[in-house]
């Protein structure tokens, strides 16, 4: 039985400031540093071989904070692109060091919705200005994207198949997975994984720096 653990990122400096962030890479609050540290605490004891995270500073920040208190002592380490030279240039020439490393896996996929002409601004101010029902629907609407933006349809068409191509592998294998992304991207695949309804989805809350895990036994999903 395999592991998947998921994790929103802890507050971002533009949540504090309660601007739309979307696609903008802004890194952790001073209180986002801290809540990435908790939930780390909460699966130091859990087993992780490989870390999935989005391209978004945010994500990345919660994913290095967790693991850097988990009782492994392992180190987590981004792994490189496939562009022309970086796969050769960050080889690890240590095979003891090599097992010391939680590979680390980068991918725009796995972002958060684009919120398009929302992104940088004020969240009250802006639903003073369109209304408090348009704003709910831009922001929890499944099919409905904001103005230039995505729906959580459309967040959910590119994080679902890189799920299914790149964690899902992992996880029949054996492997036992941490996925730090965003409240979007992992309403979508929480969707997936637990058979809900575009009216369910929509409703679910996810709190910043807490971990979700689920046991995997194929081909189920049960979260603890």
């Amino acid at each position: 039985m395999s592991k998947l653990i998921l994790m929103r990122h802890g507050q971002s400096c533009w949540n504090e400031l309660n601007l739309f962030t979307g696609w903008v890479n802004v890194p952790l609050s001073s209180r986002g540093m801290q809540e990435a540290v908790e939930g780390g605490k909460l699966i130091s004891q859990l087993p992780i071989d490989a870390i999935f995270v989005s391209s978004l500073m945010r994500a990345q920040q919660t994913a290095m904070l967790a693991m850097l208190q988990h009782s492994s002592g392992r180190v987590p380490a981004i792994q490189p692109s496939s562009q022309e030279h970086l796969e050769e240039w960050f080889q690890i020439h240590s095979e003891e060091t090599r097992k010391k490393i939680v590979p680390v896996y980068c991918a725009w996929q796995l972002n958060e919705r684009m919120y398009g002409e929302l992104q940088g601004l004020n969240k009250t101010e802006t639903v003073k200005k369109y209304g408090k029902e348009q704003v709910q629907i831009w922001r929890r609407s499944f099919e409905v994207a904001p103005p230039g933006g995505e729906s959580l349809e459309m967040t959910s068409a590119r994080a679902v198949p890189y799920f299914k191509n790149y964690v899902l592998p992992a996880l029949k294998n054996g492997m036992n997975i941490f996925i730090a992304a965003h409240g979007n991207s992992l309403r979508a695949i929480i969707m997936f994984l637990s058979h809900l309804s575009k009216e369910e989805v929509v409703q679910l809350e996810l709190t910043t720096g807490t971990p979700i895990i689920y046991d995997y036994q194929d081909p189920h999903f049960i979260q603890q």
